[in-house]
């Protein structure tokens, strides 16, 4: 702040972290002071595979779909694809976030996958997938691989990483969890899929929607 403000630059920025429950200063940190070289290392080698396939996985849509990007907060590699349509108003009370960030990042329904290190309400890292607005029956929908499973508390699917990392085919299996869920949240959602899919990949859904 002190370089910046040597630069005649004034900004605002906002001192805590958000998205996460204990939301301490960043200048008042004293807790999360260490930093493991090889596991630091091994995170970002994960971040750099799942980039690749999500990459992949983002090729397949020309409708709007964000980059695949990666959130500080709560610290997850992410990649949206939007149906085009507005959604309903986003509650908000997501923690330490402005109400309004969170309504203008689902001003429009969603379908978004990522990747996420885990927390204290998911301590295993995983792959999510989930949809917004969520149509009827999302839940319910048949999606692969089979490790693949509806987490309640979440509101989302999840796919353990770890199951993808063991995996015979690690590609494929993350590509068909992401393409399984995006097909029921699309297909639930009443979506334009011929407007917004490359030709050729559709349909693909294991539950045939």
């Amino acid at each position: 702040m002190t370089t910046l403000r040597e630069m005649n630059l004034e900004v605002r920025i906002a001192p805590a972290p958000n998205e996460v429950e204990d939301a301490i200063p960043f200048a008042a940190d004293r807790k999360h002071a260490s930093y493991d070289p090889e596991y630091s290392n091994r995170f970002w080698r994960v971040l750099l595979q799942t980039d690749r396939v999500f990459k992949q996985f983002r090729s397949r849509f020309i409708g709007k779909c964000s980059p695949v990007h990666f959130f500080w907060g709560s610290f997850d590699l992410a990649v949206t694809r939007f149906s085009g349509r507005p959604a309903p108003t986003h509650p908000g009370g997501v923690p330490h976030l402005p109400n309004a960030v969170a309504q203008e990042a689902y001003s429009h329904e969603v379908s978004s996958c990522g990747f996420w290190p885990g927390s204290q309400a998911m301590p295993q890292p995983v792959f999510y997938s989930y949809a917004y607005p969520m149509p009827e029956g999302f839940a319910d929908a048949k999606v692969q691989p089979a490790p693949a499973s509806w987490n309640t508390k979440l509101r989302e699917f999840v796919l353990p990483y770890d199951d993808v990392r063991t995996a015979d085919e690690p590609d494929e299996a993350l590509i068909c969890f992401l393409q399984s869920t995006y097909e029921a949240a699309a297909a639930l959602a009443h979506w334009d899929r011929h407007a917004l899919e490359k030709e050729g990949d559709w349909p693909r859904s294991p539950s045939g929607m």
